[in-house]
C-alpha cells in the first residue's frame, strides 16, 4: 500500500504546475510571510453619508508643477541666504555672478527677452533724466527748464517780484541787443554781466518799470544805461534847434556831483560810437554854460536834483518829450532830503505819456508792441541799495505795476569785505590809525570823517607824517573835487580823506582798504562808506573805530558783523549793553526785585 501511495506522489512531481496555481502560491507566501494584503477599493454608496477620505492617486487631475520645472527649479532652504545643495564657499566667493548666473539659467527665453527689454527703457530713461539734470551752463537756451532757471537765480542770489518776469541773461551773447551794442560792450571789456545786469536788462528792455534793489559796486549803472541806449536807438537824433527845444529823452538823477560825473563818464563810453550826445548839470559849474550846451541838443541829462530844479525854472530846459527817469542812489537822495526836487522834477514830466495802472503794464506783447514805435510809454526805473518807507511811498506814486529786483541781502554789506571793529577812546583813534597804515597797505586807501574840518585837519596831519592825503568833502569847489578824485584814480595821492559825499556810488577802482575814523551815524551810511571797497567781485577790509559815544549804532553794527561770515565781532562789542537791544525799542528798569518793560 505504501508502494502504491509513493507511486502516485511520484506522479504528480512529474507532472507541470499549472501557471495560475504557481501565482496563487506566489501570493500566499507573500501574505504569510511580508504581511502585505492587496484591499479593494471601496466603493461608496448613494446613502452612505460618511465621509471618505481615502483616494486614489489616479483621482488627482492637478499638474505636478515640481515634477514639471524640476530641471528649471532648485531646491532652496530658508535661513543664511543660502541654496541648499551647492557648496557655500562656491556661493560666497563671486555672490553678484553667482547669483546672476543662476538666474540667467532659470529663466525661459521669453523672459530673457522681456528682462533685456526693461533694461533698455530703465537706461534711456536715466539717460534722458541726466542730459534734463545738466547745469544750466552747459544747457543752450532753448532747452533751458523751469527748474533751470530756479537754480541760475539762486546761484547769483536773484529773486523777484511783480507779475510777468522775463527770464534773466545768462550771457552777453544771448542777450536780446543790438549789434552795435554787443560790440561796445566787448570793447569796453565787460566779459559778463552781473547779477543786476542779467535780471534787470531783460527787464528793462521789455519797457518794464524797475525797482533795482542791490549792493554798492554791482554793475547797477550799466544795468540802467544798456536798455535806455537801447531805447534811444530806435528815436531820431536830436539834432536840430527845434528838436533841442523840446528836450532830452532820458534823465538820469543823481545825489552828488561825484556820482553823476561817473555816471556820464561811463554813459559817454556807451553812447558815443551811437551818435547819443550827453550833457551833466550839477553844482559848481557855470548855469549858463550849462544853458548853451542844452540848446545845442542832447539826448540824455545826467544831474543832481538841487541844479535840475534851477535849471527848469530859468527856463534853460524843458521835458516836453522825456520818456525815460532814472534815479539812481535813490535811497540817498531821500537821506539828503532831496524828496521835494525829486517828486518837483517828476511833475515837470508829460503825462501824456505814463503807462496804464492797469494788467497792460505787466504785460509784455502790449509793452513790446509800444516800446517798437515813437510814442513810447514813460518808463521810470529806480537803483536803490536800501528800500526804506519813502522810497516805497515815491515808488508807489510814480512807478505803473514796477518789478522790484533784489540782489543779495538788501542793505547789508557783502561778504568780500572783511571789517575790523575796534572800541577805543578819541583821543587814541590817532594812534590806531598809525598802526593800521603802518601794516604796509596797498593804496588807495579812503578813510571817512563825519565833519569838513575834521577832513582836513587829519589830512594836513597824515601829509606831516609822510602819507599823500587829499580831502573830499561838500565845502570844497568843484575843481578841486575833481582833481582830488582824479589824484587818487591815477595813483598820485593815496589816501582820500572824506565826508560821506564819497560814501555813495563813487567808484575808485581797486580801493584795497576803507577807515572808519569816525563811526557813520546810522548803519546805512556805514554800508555804503564800506561799500567802496570789495567791488567788482573783489575783496576788501574795512576798519571801523568806535567810541562811547556811537552807541547809538551798537546793536546795529554788531548784528552787521554778525551776519558776516568773514567778519569777527570784537567782545567788547558784543557784550557791551547798549549793543543786547535797538535804540528805542525795550528799556529796562530794575527795582528791587522786579524789572519793568517799558515800551
Amino acid at each position: 500500500m505504501r508502494r502504491e501511495k509513493g507511486k502516485e506522489e511520484g506522479d504528480d512531481r512529474g507532472k507541470a504546475k499549472d501557471p495560475k496555481d504557481k501565482d496563487k502560491e506566489t501570493e500566499a507566501i507573500r501574505e504569510r510571510y511580508l504581511g502585505i494584503v492587496k484591499k479593494r477599493k471601496r466603493v461608496r454608496r448613494l446613502n452612505d453619508r460618511k465621509f471618505v477620505f481615502d483616494w486614489d492617486a489616479g483621482d488627482d487631475t492637478s499638474l505636478d508643477y515640481n515634477q514639471l520645472y524640476k530641471e528649471k527649479h532648485q531646491v532652496q532652504f530658508f535661513g543664511r541666504g543660502n541654496i541648499g545643495g551647492i557648496d557655500i564657499k562656491a556661493q560666497k566667493k563671486d555672490q553678484s555672478r553667482f547669483y546672476g548666473d543662476l538666474m540667467e539659467k532659470r529663466r525661459t527665453d521669453a523672459e530673457k527677452d522681456q528682462e533685456k527689454k526693461r533694461l533698455s527703457n530703465v537706461a534711456t530713461k536715466e539717460a534722458k533724466q541726466k542730459w534734463d539734470d545738466r547745469h544750466w551752463s552747459e544747457k543752450p537756451l532753448e532747452n533751458m527748464q523751469e527748474r533751470d532757471w530756479r537754480i541760475f537765480k539762486e546761484d547769483f542770489n536773484i529773486s523777484c517780484k511783480g507779475g510777468r518776469i522775463p527770464n534773466p541773461i545768462r550771457f552777453w551773447r544771448e542777450a536780446n541787443l543790438p549789434r552795435e551794442l554787443l560790440d561796445i560792450i566787448d570793447k569796453v571789456g565787460y566779459k559778463e554781466p552781473t547779477p543786476i545786469q542779467k535780471q534787470a536788462i531783460p527787464i528793462g528792455l521789455q519797457n518794464r518799470d524797475i525797482i533795482g534793489v542791490a549792493e554798492t559796486g554791482s554793475g547797477k549803472t550799466a544795468a540802467f544805461l544798456i536798455p535806455l541806449l537801447t531805447w534811444l536807438m530806435g528815436l531820431p537824433k536830436i539834432a536840430r534847434m527845434e528838436d533841442a527845444d523840446q528836450g532830452p529823452y532820458a534823465i538820469i538823477l543823481a545825489p552828488t556831483r561825484e556820482l553823476a560825473q561817473q555816471i556820464e563818464e561811463e554813459t559817454i563810453k556807451f553812447g558815443k560810437d551811437l551818435g547819443i550826445r550827453v550833457v551833466s548839470i550839477i553844482g559848481g559849474i557855470s548855469r549858463e554854460e550849462q544853458g548853451f550846451k542844452l540848446r545845442l541838443g542832447c539826448e540824455i541829462v545826467i544831474a543832481t536834483p538841487g541844479r535840475l530844479i534851477d535849471v527848469l525854472e530859468n527856463r534853460y530846459l524843458v521835458l516836453s518829450q522825456c520818456t525815460y527817469v532814472v534815479m539812481d542812489e535813490a535811497d540817498r537822495m531821500i537821506d539828503m532830503g532831496f524828496e521835494p526836487e525829486v517828486r518837483k522834477i517828476l511833475d515837470y514830466l508829460p503825462v501824456s505819456n505814463e503807462k496804464p495802472d492797469t494788467e497792460d503794464a505787466e504785460d509784455d506783447t502790449a509793452m513790446l508792441q509800444n516800446f517798437n514805435t515813437k510814442q513810447k510809454y514813460r518808463q521810470t526805473v529806480m537803483f536803490t541799495a536800501t528800500m526804506p518807507p519813502t522810497i516805497e511811498r515815491l515808488a508807489r506814486t510814480f512807478l505803473r505795476r514796477p518789478t522790484v529786483v533784489y540782489i543779495g541781502n538788501v542793505g547789508k554789506p557783502v561778504d568780500r569785505v572783511e571789517q575790523y571793529v575796534y572800541l577805543v577812546g578819541e583821543n587814541e583813534k590817532r594812534k590806531k590809525l598809525l598802526d593800521v597804515l603802518g601794516k604796509g597797505i596797498d593804496p588807495p586807501i579812503i578813510i571817512f570823517v563825519n565833519q569838513k574840518k575834521g577832513a582836513d585837519v587829519l589830512a594836513k596831519s597824515l601829509e606831516k607824517m609822510g602819507h599823500n592825503a587829499c580831502t573830499l568833502h561838500g565845502g570844497k569847489g568843484q575843481e578841486q573835487r575833481e582833481f582830488a578824485l582824479a589824484s587818487l584814480k591815477n595813483g598820485s595821492k593815496e589816501i582820500l580823506v572824506a565826508t560821506d559825499v564819497a560814501g555813495r556810488g563813487i567808484d575808485i577802482k581797486d580801493v584795497s582798504m576803507v577807515i572808519n575814523y569816525d563811526m557813520a551815524r546810522n548803519i546805512e551810511d556805514y554800508t555804503h562808506r564800506i561799500g567802496r571797497t570789495g567791488r567788482a567781485g573783489k575783496h576788501g577790509v574795512a576798519v571801523t573805530f568806535i567810541t562811547k559815544e556811537d552807541s547809538a549804532t551798537f546793536y546795529d553794527l554788531k548784528q552787521c558783523l554778525l551776519q558776516s561770515s568773514v567778519s569777527p565781532c570784537p567782545p567788547e562789542l558784543a557784550n557791551h549793553p547798549d549793543a543786547q537791544h535797538k535804540p528805542g525799542t525795550v528799556t529796562q528798569k530794575k527795582r528791587k526785585d522786579e524789572t519793568v518793560f517799558i515800551a
